[in-house]
């Protein structure tokens, strides 16, 4: 239940009577019949009723703590520290609005500083705004502003991405024109670097992951930064922050633009947002007042004392208009500050712990998957694990439900040369016995299938 329970029933007539309506059918004329019978709303009841109603109905919901959970492909069970949700939800924070008169938002600026500060250091570039919606939609901003930054209208992308992230980018990239060109994957599930060099000539951008959809470190990704920058496009990286500990930041081998999702520290899944995403750049003019979002400075105000401001809103309807950048409205604050405390609790030492403890959990997952399907590549992987079956994988998905196992992620229907194949997913949550169990449940419902 919300902390505020307000009951209109008894003062429905008046209410009514007040702006002018008889009853309220009066109120809704305007909607059509089918749709007000389709809700067939009850009669207002108490706070208790209510309460007791809709505990009723939250207790059919199993949450990740009630079951094993190996979902992936973007969204992951990860722990976040019980202060984090403390400090957000003060009043400060939970309340604040966009921080347009700084007179009164120092607060919020100076926490949306650290957070652009704290993902500097991470991502190995300087310059981040206050974060956007989610890694989708930063990823195709990325793309756009690649365009407006070379004037070109192609941008190539590895063909195994996320088909939810795809869906974005082509939606954005529908209105002004901008070609999505896919690069296969090779053997290895790495990007294609031959058939890149094929199809860069012309390209606004080459955008890459790390780890890309299937999970797996590209190996050759500096080699990719140079075949775009060589091409004369921008090299754009998408990465999973929280495997910075474990490997090279981006912008130390290349990256001009650097996106991600910075809800993977601080929030929990909420079934799949709000989300915040990360959006960097080098030290670049032209890229810096081509960015979307906003920026948060420090500077001295009229006494000389240390001020927080919005140092650059080039995508703001209200002061841009037409000339706007982007029109995304939101920089998902709360989250963003979430991630700040999360990332400035962990420090260096515990974002590198975290990364090793993951790197260490899916390797243990992947190799006991092996026992009892087919890992189409190998190489060195990070959370997700694709595996491939010898039998429907929704045969077993269903049946590890009713096991009390939420098994990985479908990307047959998304990449059908692959076969019955699911990305299983390993975070720092991830237990032992769960995966053991994971294990003896597959190889069973393997057996009963085959019978």
């Amino acid at each position: 239940m919300g902390k505020h329970y307000i009951p209109n029933a008894p003062h429905k007539d008046e209410m009514l009577r007040e702006i002018g309506f008889k009853n309220i059918d009066d109120l809704f004329a305007d909607t059509p019949h089918s749709m007000v019978e389709e809700f067939n709303l009850p009669d207002g009841k108490s706070e208790y009723e209510v309460f007791m109603e809709l505990n009723s109905t939250l207790e059919e919901n199993k949450t990740a703590l009630d079951m094993p959970i190996f979902l992936g492909a973007g969204t992951y069970f990860h722990y976040v520290p019980s202060h984090v949700k403390y400090l957000i939800e003060r009043s400060e924070f939970l309340t604040a609005y966009t921080p347009y008169q700084p007179e009164i938002s120092q607060g919020m600026l100076q926490a949306l500083f650290e957070y652009q500060s704290l993902i500097a250091e991470l991502v190995g570039l300087p310059i981040v705004n206050s974060s956007m919606y989610d890694w989708g939609t930063a990823m195709a901003e990325a793309a756009l502003m690649s365009a407006r930054v070379t004037k070109r209208n192609k941008l190539l992308v590895p063909r195994h991405l996320n088909p939810e992230k795809k869906r974005v980018l082509e939606t954005y990239a529908a209105g002004p024109g901008l070609e999505i060109v896919g690069v296969p994957w090779n053997e290895e599930g790495q990007l294609d670097l031959e058939k890149l060099r094929e199809k860069v000539k012309g390209a606004a951008g080459v955008y890459v992951e790390i780890p890309n959809f299937f999970g797996l470190l590209e190996k050759d990704i500096q080699e990719i930064g140079e075949v775009a920058h060589n091409a004369g496009a921008l090299f754009i990286v998408g990465v999973d922050p929280t495997i910075l500990g474990v490997v090279e930041a981006p912008g130390e081998f290349g990256a001009d633009i650097v996106v991600g999702e910075a809800s993977y520290f601080g929030s929990p899944m909420n079934f799949g947002g709000p989300r915040a995403g990360i959006f960097a750049v080098k030290n670049d003019r032209k890229l810096i007042r081509q960015m979307p979002g906003r920026i948060i400075g420090m500077t001295k105000d009229a006494d000389g004392n240390r001020a927080f401001v919005m140092t650059l809103q080039t995508r703001e309807q209200h002061i841009r208009r037409a000339k706007a950048t982007s029109n995304i409205c939101s920089n998902e604050a709360l989250v963003a500050v979430a991630a700040a405390i999360h990332l400035a609790t962990l420090g260096p030492g515990g974002v590198k712990e975290l990364g090793e403890i993951i790197l260490k959990n899916t390797a243990y997952l992947k190799k006991r998957l092996s026992e009892v399907g087919e890992i189409p590549f190998e190489g060195i992987n990070f959370k997700d694990t694709p595996v491939r079956f010898e039998v429907p994988y929704d045969i077993i998905h269903e049946r590890l439900l009713e096991r009390n196992i939420h098994g990985g992620y479908y990307i047959g229907k998304h990449f059908p040369e692959l076969g019955e194949v699911a990305l299983f997913a390993a975070t720092e949550t991830t237990r032992k016995e769960w995966v053991d169990d994971l294990v003896e449940a597959v190889g069973e419902i393997i057996d009963e299938a085959e019978l």
